[in-house]
C-alpha cells in the first residue's frame, strides 16, 4: 500500500490505536482485539519487548485492507529503519527527529512526529512530516487543534494522549486528523479481558463517524 493510501485510511477510519504491553503475547491480543473492533490502524511501541518481531509476524499474517500496522515511540532513524524492514507502514514518536523523518521520506513511510508548539509544527512541517502527533494531548484539550489549524490550517495533526470517549468528538470536530488512543483502549487488557477492548474500540470509532457526520 502506497503511503498516501495508508494516509487516507488512517484520515478516514480516524483511529491509530497505540499498543503498549509488557509482553508479545499480550501485545498479539490487544492487536487481535482491535481489529475485531474495527481498527484499521494499530502502533505497536518499541516499549514492548520485540517490537520489531510483533510487526514483522502482523504485516505478514493481516492483509493491509485488513490492518495497517505502524511503530510508535521511535526515538531515532535507526530505530525507524529496524521498523520500516519489519514491515511498518507509518512511524510515530513522540518527539521530532529530523534524521528519523528524513529516513522515512527516503523510503515513502508515513512518519508523524510529535510537537508541542506552533514551532515545533512547523519545524516537522519543514522537515516533511506527513502528520504532526500533537503530544501528550491532555496538556492542551480539544481547543489546541482549533488554535494550531488558524496560523497552519495546512497541517494534518493527531492529538495522542488525553483522548478518550467523552472528548473524542471534539476532537475531531475540531480539526483533528485523527486521535491516536492507548490506554482507554488497552487498559482493559491488564485484566485479560480482550472482549472489553473490542467493544471500547468499536465505541470510539462509532463516536468518530458521528463527528465526522458518517452516521
Amino acid at each position: 500500500m502506497e503511503k498516501e493510501q495508508v494516509l487516507q485510511r488512517i484520515n478516514e477510519n480516524g483511529l491509530v490505536v497505540v499498543v503498549r504491553a509488557e509482553s508479545k503475547e499480550k501485545a498479539l491480543k490487544i492487536t487481535e482485539a482491535c481489529i475485531k473492533g474495527g481498527a484499521s490502524a494499530i502502533e505497536i511501541t518499541f516499549t514492548v519487548p520485540g517490537a520489531d518481531e510483533i510487526i514483522k509476524y502482523l504485516t505478514s499474517t493481516y492483509k493491509e485492507d485488513e490492518i495497517i500496522i505502524g511503530a510508535g515511540t521511535v526515538l531515532d532513524s535507526e530505530t525507524a529503519r529496524i521498523a520500516i524492514l519489519a514491515g511498518a507502514k507509518f512511524v510515530v514518536s513522540p518527539y521530532l527527529n529530523p534524521e528519523m523523518v528524513k529516513l522515512c521520506n527516503r523510503y515513502r513511510i508515513a512518519s508523524m512526529p510529535g510537537a508541542m508548539t506552533i514551532k515545533e509544527v512547523v519545524e516537522a512541517l519543514e522537515c516533511g512530516a506527513d502528520v504532526i502527533k500533537i503530544f501528550p494531548g491532555e496538556l492542551f484539550g480539544p481547543k489546541i487543534i482549533k488554535a494550531y489549524k488558524g496560523p497552519i490550517p495546512q497541517a494534518r495533526l493527531m492529538p495522542t494522549g488525553g483522548v478518550d470517549l467523552d472528548n473524542v468528538e471534539e476532537w475531531i470536530k475540531a480539526g483533528a486528523y485523527a486521535v491516536g488512543v492507548g490506554g482507554n483502549i488497552t487498559k482493559y487488557a491488564k485484566d485479560e479481558d480482550y472482549s472489553k477492548v473490542e467493544d471500547i474500540c468499536r465505541q470510539f470509532l462509532q463516536k468518530i463517524k458521528m463527528a465526522k457526520g458518517k452516521v
